[in-house]
């Protein structure tokens, strides 16, 4: 499988999104049904072969029963002080 072309802080957010999905013992199809979208797309997303945007972040949290605003200020937090884009 070929390398991410997203940074390594990119795969925070995404670690992040699919941790707090796990915690709320919530599976990809489950989810996806709750944003309208497919397994696949969920997938996609977690797999880092699609980018994800703030617009989607915040859906993505609110479907999951997330504060977007709690959980984008402990991303913030854990980012490191350099990041590639």
């Amino acid at each position: 499988m070929p390398k991410s072309v997203f940074s390594d802080a990119y795969a925070l957010v995404i670690d992040h999104l699919v941790e707090l999905r796990r915690a709320q013992q919530v599976s990809q199809v489950e989810l996806a049904r709750r944003i309208g979208k497919t397994q696949q797309w969920v997938s996609f997303i977690e797999r880092r072969e699609r980018r994800l945007d703030v617009v989607q972040f915040y859906a993505l949290v609110k479907a999951l029963g997330g504060d977007p605003e709690r959980e984008i200020v402990a991303l913030f937090r854990a980012m490191p002080d350099a990041v590639a884009i």
